[in-house]
């Protein structure tokens, strides 16, 4: 009789264990590496949104590693002053939850701040959705950035 409930019972559990995704498996798996140029942005803050063409003007890319993510953006004029930003710092990824932790930027306000984001990939374009939020500085908005991979 003993051997019967254990021939079952182990039979119930090779069963089920065959049926069971790991969480890993149910996640996207989303691949960020490389050089890509943001083309536009959304920002919505406190219901007013506004939109920018970034191939207009402007220029901005964000550099991703196996670890790490920089940015570099600098207008396009030459009658203006340069309006050079730069920023990074490293991030976890997490199927498509994307988590960029601000170690180096030119606002203090800024640095050691993680910023959380739902990001996707479809052929050549990224898009990364998330709040932009920092209390010191008076910011909370949500952006939405349209980024295609550099070739």
């Amino acid at each position: 009789m003993k051997f019967k409930i254990v021939a079952l019972f182990s039979a119930a559990v090779f069963i089920l264990s065959c049926n069971v995704k790991s969480v890993k498996d149910d996640q996207p798996t989303v691949h960020l590496n490389g050089t890509w140029q943001l083309i536009s942005g959304t920002t919505i803050t406190k219901g007013d949104t506004s939109f920018t063409d970034y191939t207009k003007d402007q220029s901005m890319i964000k550099i991703i590693n196996d670890t790490h993510f920089s940015f570099l953006k600098h207008s396009l004029t030459t009658d203006s002053i340069n309006n050079f930003d730069a920023g990074g710092g490293s991030y976890t990824l997490t199927g498509n939850q994307y988590i960029e932790h601000l170690d180096y930027y030119k606002d203090k306000n800024w640095e050691g701040k993680a910023f959380t984001f739902t990001v996707t990939v479809s052929n050549d374009t990224l898009v990364q959705q998330g709040i932009e939020k920092v209390e010191a500085a008076g910011i909370e908005r949500v952006i939405i950035e349209k980024y295609v991979k550099v070739k």
